[in-house]
């Protein structure tokens, strides 16, 4: 039982595994290896490949065999099909899939890019699975029951000096929120962020957007690592929140300074 809930299929260390089995065969072998053809755009910018599509196809139907009952809304079927947002917004259980998160990353050749997973019921994020296959990093969070990294329990740093703040805001890139140092450009890949932000290599993070996909997993992971998570308008973040901005941080009174501060820069 999870918080009153049954949960029936796989263990976390199944999830895991599956992650690194997809990586391993459709992901890892193309990094640095894609064939003309096999990177198009969604959107102009927004890119696609065929480790995306065919990585999210695997894992769907994995989850779906297991949980035949919960929505997966994954980002590449949302793609296609925007229906699939309402489905995850109403259901009581579901699953979020990014396959290849970071994917201009792993287009250009750099290792810093991930597959993630989260899972969530009633509208809470109660598992969440991160593996960074480059890295060889795994990363799990269970709701009530912590944060670990390849295995070994973490927790974030609080803040003692001044706060050291990442954005993947392009516009936001140096730029300094009201008393902080300026921001550097984050690593633009969720799944490489937070983990960083866990890490100690930044303090806070300010996304534009919280996409399920994007923010379910990380958020999950900091929070139950001891950091905190919401809106710059000081709304609370969930699995189904669309709205617009996000900051992450390793602590409350980090969490609460940043979120002062962006809500009026993002008021501008």
């Amino acid at each position: 039982m999870w918080n009153g809930y049954p949960m029936p299929g796989l263990s976390s260390d199944a999830v895991l595994d599956l992650l690194r089995e997809v990586a391993a065969e459709v992901i890892t072998p193309r990094f640095r290896s894609l064939a003309t053809g096999e990177v198009m755009e969604k959107n102009p910018g927004d890119l696609v490949t065929v480790a995306d599509r065919e990585a999210e196809a695997i894992i769907t139907d994995r989850l779906g065999a297991a949980y035949p009952d919960a929505v997966v809304l994954g980002e590449e079927a949302h793609a296609l099909d925007h229906s699939v947002m309402d489905r995850y917004l109403a259901a009581d259980h579901a699953f979020t899939v990014d396959p290849v998160d970071g994917t201009k990353n792993f287009v250009h050749g750099s290792p810093d890019h991930a597959v993630m997973v989260a899972e969530t019921l009633a509208g809470q994020t109660v598992r969440a699975w991160i593996w960074q296959p480059e890295h060889e990093v795994a990363w799990v969070a269970e709701r009530g029951a912590g944060t670990w990294r390849n295995g070994e329990r973490v927790h974030t740093t609080p803040v003692v000096d001044d706060p050291r703040g990442v954005t993947s805001i392009w516009a936001m890139r140096g730029h300094a929120l009201r008393g902080m140092p300026a921001m550097r450009l984050s690593w633009v890949c969720c799944g490489i962020d937070y983990a960083r932000l866990i890490e100690g290599a930044a303090d806070y993070i300010l996304y534009s957007r919280s996409n399920p996909w994007d923010h379910a997993p990380g958020t999950l992971l900091v929070t139950e690592a001891g950091g905190a998570v919401g809106h710059p308008d000081g709304t609370a973040y969930g699995p189904r929140s669309l709205r617009p901005g996000l900051v992450v941080a390793v602590d409350r009174p980090t969490y609460a300074a940043v979120q002062r501060r962006a809500h009026v820069a993002f008021a501008r």
